[in-house]
């Protein structure tokens, strides 16, 4: 049985690079950790916009907290979701 338009674009996601923004992120506890991104948006990030989000992300605590992205991080995330979408067409 064929995929859903939503199974497909979960795959998408989910079969890109994901890493923390921050090198040794993964060896701290959880509440110390910083943005969990995809390879394509951690390296468009300058650092200063790494810095601010991860500073937002650690302030918000620990497993499952949630914390908005900028508007500038959003639009990177947003931009590279739709590339990935357009590409795998």
């Amino acid at each position: 049985m064929a995929k859903k338009k939503s199974q497909k674009s979960l795959k998408r996601w989910g079969d890109q690079d994901w890493d923390y923004v921050s090198e040794g992120d993964e060896d701290k506890p959880k509440k110390k950790r910083g943005r969990y991104l995809p390879k394509s948006v951690r390296r468009s990030l300058t650092p200063s916009q790494k810095a601010a989000t991860n500073r937002k992300k650690r302030k918000a605590g620990g497993v499952g907290s949630r914390a908005k992205y900028s508007k500038k991080v959003a639009k990177k995330v947003s931009s590279v979701s739709k590339l990935i979408k357009y590409l795998s067409n």
